[in-house]
Formats: C-alpha cells, sequence, structure tokens
C-alpha cells in the first residue's frame, strides 16, 4: 500500500511539474507572440516608407528619360525639317532652270521657224532659177545639135567612147609601170629580207651519227663488261637495246643503234658501272633504269631551257618533253633540236622585219618539225607536218602556229603570213652546205659527180658545182658552141643529172657563152 501510495504521489508530482512547466511555458510564447507582432507591423511600416521612396525615384527617372526622348524627338524633326528645306529649295532651283530652258527653246524654235521661211523663200529663188538654167541649157544643145549636124545623145556617146580610148591607153601603161616597179620592188625587199636574215643568225654544224664511242681506262675492263660467257654484255644489250661492240680498238667499246636517246643510256650506264665497278646482270638492269630516269629528266630540262633561251612562254609540258626530245633526233643528218632553234631565229628576225609578231613566229618556228619525234608506231605512218599540227591543236596552240606547222611542206593550205615565214627559215636552214648529210665525203663527192656529168659534154670549159650542189654553172667554149646550141646543152646535162643522180631538192643548171674580141696595141 505505501508502495502504491508512493508510486501515484510520484505521477501527481510529475504531473504538476508538467503542468507548471506547460503554464511557463505558456507565457513565454504570448510574449514571443507579441513581440514577432511589434516587429512585423515596423517591417511593414519600414517597407512602406522604402516603397513610396522607390515610387518617387521611379517617377523622376521616367520623367527624365521622356525628357531625353523628347528632346531625341526634337532634333530628329528638326532634321527632318532641314532635309525638307534644302529638298524644296533645290525643286525651285530645278524648276527655275526648267522654266529658263523652255524660254531657251522658245527663243530657239521661234529662231528656227524664221530660218524655215528663208529657206523656203531660197528655195523657191533656186527653183525658179534651176528653170531658167534648164531652158538656156536645152535651148544651147538645140543650137549645137543644128550647128554640128548629131543629136545630144550621139555626141555624148562618141565623147564617152573616145574617153574610154584614152583611158584605156593610160591605164594600161600605168598599170604596166606600177607591175614592174612592184616587181622589181618586192624582189629587191624580199633578198635584203632573207639576206639580213640570214647573216644575224650564227649557227653550229654537227654531224649525228648512229653510234658512240666510250672511252676506257684500259683494256682490262672490257673482260669485266663482257662478263663470264658474256652474261653482261648481253644484260647491257636486252636493257638498253643497243649493240656494244668490243673490239680490238684499244681503250674504246662502240655503241651503235639508231636511236639516239638508247645510245645516251647505254653509254651513261656503262660508265657508271665501270666508275663504281660492280658489274653483273643484276646490277646492270638496276643502273639502266635509274638512267633511264635520268635521262627523261634531262629531256624535260632541255626542253624548258629551250623554250626560255627562245623567250617562248605558256608552252604545253607535253610540247616541251618533245622539244627536248629533238636532241637526240636528227633529220638528214642535222640535229633536229639544234635545226629547229635556228629555224625559231630566223623567223623571229624575218618576222620583224616584215612587221609581224615575232613572238608567234619563233613559237612556230621551234615547233615546226615538233611531228618526227612520234611517241607511237601508229604515228610514223602520218607526215610529220600533219602530226605536229595535230599535236600543236590538242596542246592548245593558236590557229596561226598550227597551220604554219601542217604547211611548211605543202600538205595543207597555207592561211596566215606566218606559214611561208617559216617555210622559207626551214629551207634556209637545210640548204646551209654541209647542213644536212650523213657524212662529208658523201656530200663532197655529190659536188664532184655535178662536175663530171658537165665535163661529159663537148665544148665545155669549165664547171662548177655552187649552191650547196643546188645550182650547176657550165662555162663553155665559143668557138665550139653557138648560142643555140648553149641553149640545147643545158637541156641535156638536166636530163643527165635527173636521169644519173639522186639528190634533194633541185639542180638548176647555167650554162655561160662569153664571145671575146682581143687585140693587142703594140
Amino acid at each position: 500500500m505505501d508502495s502504491t501510495m508512493i508510486i501515484i504521489v510520484g505521477i501527481i508530482g510529475l504531473a504538476v511539474g508538467f503542468a507548471i512547466a506547460k503554464f511557463m511555458e505558456k507565457g513565454k510564447a504570448s510574449k514571443t507572440i507579441a513581440n514577432a507582432k511589434k516587429e512585423a507591423a515596423h517591417i511593414v511600416k519600414e517597407a512602406k516608407i522604402e516603397g513610396e521612396n522607390i515610387k518617387k525615384d521611379k517617377i523622376l527617372q521616367a520623367k527624365e528619360k521622356f525628357l531625353e526622348l523628347k528632346a531625341e524627338h526634337e532634333k530628329v524633326i528638326i532634321n527632318k525639317d532641314k532635309k525638307i528645306a534644302e529638298a524644296e529649295k533645290r525643286t525651285r532651283d530645278k524648276e527655275s532652270q526648267v522654266s529658263s530652258e523652255l524660254a531657251k527653246n522658245k527663243q530657239l524654235n521661234a529662231q528656227l521657224n524664221n530660218k524655215l521661211k528663208d529657206l523656203e523663200h531660197r528655195k523657191e529663188f533656186y527653183e525658179k532659177k534651176q528653170s531658167e538654167v534648164d531652158r538656156l541649157h536645152k535651148s544651147q544643145v538645140q543650137q549645137l545639135e543644128v550647128i554640128s549636124g548629131l543629136s545630144a545623145e550621139e555626141a555624148k556617146s562618141q565623147l564617152i567612147e573616145s574617153l574610154k580610148d584614152t583611158a584605156k591607153t593610160d591605164a594600161m601603161g600605168y598599170i604596166q609601170t606600177t607591175v614592174e616597179e612592184a616587181k622589181l620592188t618586192a624582189q629587191q625587199e624580199a633578198r635584203k629580207i632573207v639576206i639580213n636574215t640570214i647573216q644575224r643568225i650564227g649557227t653550229e654544224e654537227a654531224v649525228e651519227n648512229c653510234v658512240s664511242v666510250f672511252n676506257i681506262e684500259s683494256d682490262d675492263v672490257k673482260g669485266r663488261i663482257i662478263g663470264r660467257e658474256g652474261r653482261n654484255i648481253r644484260a647491257l644489250e636486252s636493257a638498253t637495246g643497243v649493240e656494244i661492240i668490243v673490239d680490238d680498238t684499244p681503250e674504246a667499246i662502240i655503241l651503235s643503234c639508231f636511236d639516239s636517246v638508247r645510245r645516251e643510256v647505254a653509254r651513261l650506264s656503262l660508265h657508271k658501272l665501270v666508275t663504281d665497278g660492280r658489274i653483273h646482270p643484276a646490277r646492270i638492269e638496276e643502273i639502266v633504269k635509274k638512267t633511264e630516269k635520268q635521262i627523261e629528266a634531262e629531256i624535260v630540262e632541255i626542253g624548258k631551257r629551250t623554250v626560255i633561251d627562245l623567250g617562248i612562254h605558256g608552252l604545253h609540258p607535253e610540247l616541251i618533253r618533245a622539244v627536248g626530245r629533238m636532241k637526240y633526233r636528227s633529220s638528214y643528218g642535222q640535229n633536229l633540236l639544234q635545226h629547229s632553234r635556228e629555224v625559231a631565229k630566223l623567223c623571229g628576225v624575218m618576222a620583224s622585219e616584215l612587221g609581224l609578231n615575232p613572238k608567234i613566229a619563233k613559237r612556230a618556228g621551234l615547233l615546226h618539225d615538233i611531228g618526227k619525234v612520234p611517241n607511237t608506231e601508229a604515228e610514223v605512218e602520218t607526215p610529220h607536218a600533219i602530226l605536229g599540227m595535230q599535236w600543236a591543236e590538242k596542246y592548245g596552240e593558236k590557229p596561226e602556229v598550227c597551220n604554219a606547222i601542217g604547211a611548211h611542206h605543202d600538205e595543207i593550205e597555207m592561211k596566215t603570213l606566218i606559214s611561208p615565214i617559216v617555210q622559207v627559215c626551214d629551207a634556209i636552214s637545210g640548204a646551209r652546205p654541209g647542213a644536212r648529210r650523213q657524212v662529208l665525203d658523201s656530200y663532197i663527192q655529190r659536188l664532184k659527180d655535178l662536175e663530171e656529168i658537165a665535163f661529159g659534154f663537148s665544148g665545155v670549159q669549165k664547171a662548177y658545182a655552187i649552191q650547196a650542189g643546188r645550182e650547176l654553172r657550165v662555162i663553155v667554149e665559143s668557138e665550139k658552141v653557138n648560142d643555140e646550141r648553149a641553149a640545147q646543152l643545158s637541156f641535156e646535162i638536166s636530163q643527165k643529172i635527173q636521169t644519173d643522180m639522186t639528190y634533194p631538192g633541185q639542180v638548176k643548171v647555167t650554162v655561160i657563152r662569153e664571145t671575146r674580141a682581143v687585140n693587142v696595141a703594140k
């Protein structure tokens, strides 16, 4: 019982304590609420004051902005008013100008009307005068008809016929004189231009052979080049396509091939192999391939140097390569590149003398034999002039250049003045004594044969082959050969040359008969 009471008393105590605590907390809460209300009222009051201040500031800012905008708007309006005033002023000025022009036009119209009236009066006056002149002319013609017994038409026809005869006679004489002067002048000018052109060009003469000589230090190298059982020389011939002749010639090996490029490849390859010392088939093939690439690069470089030396620009790379390959080609024993350079220079000089474009003439002269450097066997069947023209057209050359290339051997019609210049310069370059020959001996022998044919006829005293064998001048004895026989002798010699000899171009036969009367004064 006591323990129960104790517990109850304890519980009651706890409840009382809790109630007292709650009461104390409630008092504190009421005080806190009251304080919070006071603070809230104070904050609201401050917020209202601050809001009023902000409102006043915003109103002031808005007023200032409005004033700024108003000022800018007024400025814009003032500028527009100025522009409108200027436009109105310009319009008034234009109106005043137009009005003044209209006044001037009215004055001019009035003047023109006065002049027209004056011209009409003059026209009437002239018509009256013309009618009087016609009447007087008719009366005079009638009087002349009565006096001469001929009508006006008959007299006119007789006068016209006499004038025609006189005019024909005078015109024929004038035409004949003019034609003779033109022929003489044209021949003189043509000779002058050709001679000046030839004299101003210095050229080199070179003979292309089908063999090259490769010099070696000693004959011991020959055995190394031949190799065991000839395998080295067979490999070299197979790789280059060149016949290699190793004979008893001391310190020399002969390379034989019609193609100069292949012959040069073989020569350079041999030089590299001998210098290196390692000569065997695998090494030979490697060196030959490198040398071929080197030759191709050298060909392009030669082409570039050539066009630069001649002052030719804008040439297609393929045409530059073809120009470089000309160095390893020959035409009738004449180096093709040297020949083309010479023709280009001659064309440039001759075109300048004639007042034509020397650059186009040089271009055509350099490329005129480009068709002699074929790339395929199929192209060999086409004439080189036509083939060169096709290449030039393919690579964008001008029409006058293409026509000059195709027409320099008369395969096509010449259409420009550059074409005959190229043809003439090509003939000049090839006609130099000894320029085109396989060997010098054959050239000299041909000249001797020409003279021997002339000496085979009776009455011939002297015979000279001149102009590089293109003319045979024969001097006969006047006692044995008369004038008729001289003409017949010239024909017989020309027929004999045509029958018995082979020669390029034409041979002119000139027979000279000279009569001399000689006396001695003692």
